[in-house]
This record gives structure tokens, sequence and C-alpha cells, in this order.
């Protein structure tokens, strides 16, 4: 079933897919729920999907004002989604920005959430100087992508060292994933940024501790930024593993699919 359910102003684009345990895709920076399609179909067979563009991104609409844009807001208004689907605790995976908002949404409504799946994620920046400069280069980026639009600003994003490890995909493989990009709305990513974006987000590393549910973190053994945050962050949670994907960078659901899949379908799946 696809989709479009308004709470809190913001008309997500919203798909449904499967029964069982309630399973939520979140996708990163950029990305929409096309993100998941290649395992929609399999992953459906053990989980209830929701998938959603997020708001800033893919078919969601929202009011031009940056507040429907913050983590508070958005993980509030997905709640209010959930509630009218009448979806009661889903476990929540989520991809880079998406896994931020999971973990976001597993801090503020803990008892209404179950296990996580964080790839390639982050509880944000634990130094406010870290944050404040992080929050003037994303200003600074969101600007630019108003002023110069989507097209110039996907021809620089593609060449982040992040991103490094995807020169090595199939041409198909990096079309679709320039293709998803260049579908987004230079006003959308913008307000992304500077509402959704690292430098605005609270840091969660002390509300780690608190997390009683399992979280699985997965990380590619070739972003070495994120293997070590996620080893950081497996040390505070109380009841977390970690999987180090080999040969992939940050996306690990788009460089390594197939491992990616059994480890939702099979090891997070087995988890819960």
């Amino acid at each position: 079933m696809n989709d479009s359910i308004e709470t809190l102003g913001v008309k997500h684009a919203v798909r449904i897919a499967g029964n069982g345990e309630p399973l939520l895709l979140l996708h990163g920076f950029t990305g929409s729920m096309g993100t998941w399609e290649t395992f929609i179909d399999h992953w459906s067979k053990c989980f209830k999907i929701i998938a959603i563009d997020i708001v800033g991104h893919g078919s969601t609409i929202a009011p031009d004002d940056v507040s429907c844009f913050n983590m508070s807001h958005e993980a509030a208004s997905i709640m209010k989604l959930l509630d009218k689907l009448n979806i009661k605790k889903p476990h929540l995976l989520g991809y880079s920005m998406g896994g931020r908002l999971a973990l976001f949404m597993k801090t503020k409504y803990p008892e209404e959430t179950g296990s996580l799946l964080l790839e390639s994620s982050s509880p944000g920046l634990a130094s406010e100087q870290d944050r404040i400069i992080r929050k003037q280069n994303d200003d600074q980026l969101a600007d630019r992508i108003e002023a110069y639009g989507v097209e110039n600003f996907v021809n620089e994003w593609e060449k982040v060292p992040l991103f490094k490890t995807q020169e090595s995909l199939s041409k198909l493989d990096r079309q679709k994933i320039r293709v998803e990009r260049l579908n987004q709305t230079a006003n959308g990513l913008a307000n992304s940024l500077r509402g959704m974006g690292t430098g605005v987000q609270p840091s969660l590393w002390d509300e780690l501790k608190t997390i009683s549910s399992h979280v699985m973190i997965v990380v590619g053994s070739l972003d070495q930024k994120f293997v070590q945050i996620g080893k950081a962050m497996s040390k505070r949670l109380p009841n977390a593993t970690f999987h180090i994907v080999s040969n992939a960078g940050h996306a690990i659901h788009v460089e390594q699919p197939r491992i990616f899949d059994k480890i939702v379908s099979d090891d997070f799946y087995r988890s819960i």
C-alpha cells in the first residue's frame, strides 16, 4: 500500500507491505523510501514494513518552516503517523541521517518503540564546539543548494570522501543513487540540513546508557570513522551487537546488499 498521511502539518509519503513485527525504515540524507526498494519484497515476508520519505525528501510535503524539519518535530510527526496506522511499538531501521533520527525517536519514545538497527549512524557530536562548526558548514551548504540547485549540489556531494567507495559500484547502481538524489528539491534538502543536520541535533551520547532495548550497529570496514563511532556506541549501550561488514563503506545496503539483506532478515529478525 502506498499512501500520504498528514500529521503535525507534514504530509508523509508512506509505503506499507507485509505482516508480522512492524519495522519502520528511515533513509539517509538525499534518499527516499526508494532506498529500500530492492529489499522490501523479501523483508515483508517476516516484517510489516513501513517505509516513509523523511521530511525534506522524496514526495513528503511540509510547510516552508524550518521548525517542521527539526528532529523533535519529525519524530513526533512520525509517531502520530504510526498511531493513525494503528502500528504499535515498531522496530526502527535507520541509515546515516535516518539512524540518527531512529536513535532520537528511541530516546524520546522508549516505551513506544522496539529494537533498533543502525546502519552507519551516530548519536551526534558530543562537543558543543564541534556542533557549532558543523552547523555553520551545514548552513553554508544549505545556502549553496538553494542558490545553485540540486544538480550542482549532487555533483559536489558525489565527490565527498565518505562516498568514495561507491566508485566501485556498477554503473547502473551509481545511476540509481544519482537519480534518487536528483529527484530531491533544493528547498527540501536545505531545510533538512538546517533542521536535522548533525550540527543542530542534540548529542545523544549520554542517553545511550538508558536504552534497554536491543540495538544492532552495522558499519562498513572501509568506513573507519563510523567503525570507531560504532565501537564507542557499543560500549555505552547496555544491549548492543556490533557488525563490521567487510569490503563496504558508508552505504552497506548498496555496497554489500546481500550481506545487509541477511543481517536484517536473519540476524536482526531473530534478535527481536
